[in-house]
């Protein structure tokens, strides 16, 4: 199967970045696990976070529909009972499977005074097609604890907005994740001028395959390569 990146820019035009998405994963090809930077669609637009929520509704319903032979995966921007959240949606065969709203919000960049925190308890492995796939969003990656919540998934997603001052931290934290976890890693980065970019597929042997200069990093992987090195490396993760 294939895990792909959409290592993508944000406008300030939400339904230009949705036309712009669509036309990327339509490219994909089926059987793919498809992940995009967080928030993608709008960006953190603290002065239109009513729009972007309502857009975000819009929006599903389009992602429902080219999730046919794909996984899709992003966060959006949503309101519930009048508080805004980042959430995590994940289409399957045209239903939303999953959503998660993320739990740890960065300080530094205000989102505290933005938005409200998701549950903890949503951190969890799900179970799609017969693997089990867990998401860490952007921050929440640098929290041992959570790490221990997606410990035994076979691929983890990470949709980030990383700042491009913390490149580095953002690309070894993600190869770590794979290394300690013994799992597939997508991560995701914005491609905005001030983001990290640094998306790439990551083995559970550490093999990182990036390129900061495509939109669409794509990497055919063997799910073989989880049990190979959770038997000869064994740190008591499940084969």
């Amino acid at each position: 199967m294939n895990l792909i990146a959409l290592q993508v820019k944000t406008t300030e035009d939400f339904t230009k970045n949705l036309e712009h998405l669509k036309e990327l994963i339509q490219d994909c090809p089926e059987d793919s696990i498809i992940l995009a930077p967080e928030i993608a669609l709008s960006g953190f637009c603290y002065g239109r976070m009513q729009e972007a929520s309502e857009f975000s509704t819009f929006a599903i319903k389009h992602l429902q529909e080219l999730a046919v032979n794909k996984t899709i995966a992003l966060t959006l921007i949503t309101k519930k009972n009048k508080k805004f959240y980042n959430t995590l949606h994940i289409f399957d065969k045209q239903k939303i499977i999953h959503t998660q709203s993320k739990v740890k919000l960065f300080p530094l960049g205000n989102e505290l005074e933005h938005f409200d925190a998701g549950n903890e308890e949503d951190i969890k492995i799900i179970e799609i097609n017969g693997l089990k796939i867990a998401t860490l969003i952007c921050f929440e990656l640098r929290f041992p604890e959570l790490w221990q919540k997606v410990a035994g998934a076979d691929i983890i997603l990470n949709p980030a907005m990383w700042g491009l001052k913390r490149k580095d931290h953002y690309e070894t934290i993600s190869k770590s994740l794979a290394l300690i976890n013994q799992c597939f890693v997508i991560a995701c980065n914005s491609a905005d001028l001030n983001m990290a970019k640094g998306s790439a597929i990551i083995s559970p042997f550490g093999n990182v395959f990036k390129d900061d200069e495509k939109e669409i990093i794509i990497e055919k992987i063997d799910l073989d390569e989880i049990s190979k090195v959770r038997k000869y490396i064994n740190i008591g993760l499940k084969i």
